[in-house]
């Protein structure tokens, strides 16, 4: 894996160690008083711009790319993740991983992220090991008009009902703010495009790590954030760039 920015004097194509790949995405240190929240994104799309191919992520990503996936889950206290996202790629609860235990133990971390599930409806298979046999107990985040027989039905498996909205739909500001009143803020969704196009529209979006696959796909593919469009673009700075194999691994913040 190559860094190509920020500069350095010479090219390094060797495989990044673990170590240098939680150092490389570190989150932002807090400032002085009540801790903030950080919330970075993490997605893939190809040349294209196709955010999935069959539907899932998988076929456009690489070796290289689950590394980084995998360290990003392991610095992060919390994985938010879209309900549809959830039903297409299958999710499990997030693993321990050895080689960042003393890491998080040295961030006052539990041993494995919390997954936190943005759901509406609430139609969701609480049968599945995401919901009955996680390390930490996943967080379903809905609004406060919600089914009441959903909601029991999601506390009966073990999740934690937190309630983001007044409607039946989740208000992103108010689910940043509820995580990191839980004690969560360093924070991180892999989407979907419906959830990241929620979350760039509201403006709570700090950082996005976009994997640029060297891929074409064609075909009418979601893009890595869908819904309403913003009534002005964005700005975003590029932090780093890395390279392996094709595959660019790029992180932007906010301007």
């Amino acid at each position: 894996m190559r860094r190509l920015f920020p500069v350095a004097a010479e090219a390094d194509d060797r495989e990044w160690s673990l170590a240098e790949l939680a150092e490389a995405y570190a989150y932002p240190e807090p400032g002085p008083g009540e801790p903030v929240a950080w919330l970075r994104a993490n997605m893939v799309s190809t040349l294209d711009g196709a955010a999935q191919h069959d539907g899932r992520s998988q076929p456009i990503s690489s070796a290289a790319d689950m590394r980084i996936f995998g360290t990003l889950r392991a610095l992060a206290d919390v994985v938010v993740v879209g309900a549809e996202t959830v039903r297409q790629e299958g999710y499990r609860p997030a693993k321990v991983r050895a080689d960042f235990a003393d890491l998080r133990a040295a961030a006052g971390q539990g041993p494995a992220p919390a997954i936190a599930v943005v759901s509406a409806g609430l139609e969701l298979d609480f049968s599945l090991p995401l919901f009955t046999s996680p390390l930490v107990p996943t967080l379903v985040l809905t609004g406060a008009a919600a089914a009441p027989d959903r909601i029991a039905a999601a506390e009966k498996a073990g999740a934690r009902v937190v309630v983001a909205g007044d409607g039946t739909g989740v208000e992103p500001a108010r689910a940043v703010r509820a995580l990191a009143g839980l004690g969560h803020t360093r924070l991180l969704t892999e989407g979907g495009p419906r959830l990241l196009g929620q979350l760039v529209a509201a403006g709570v979006l700090d950082e996005l790590c976009l994997t640029v696959s060297p891929m074409l796909t064609a075909g009418d593919a979601q893009r890595i954030a869908g819904g309403p469009g913003v009534t002005l673009p964005q700005r975003y700075a590029l932090v780093s760039l890395l390279e392996e194999a094709g595959f660019l691994f790029s992180r932007y913040r906010r301007s």
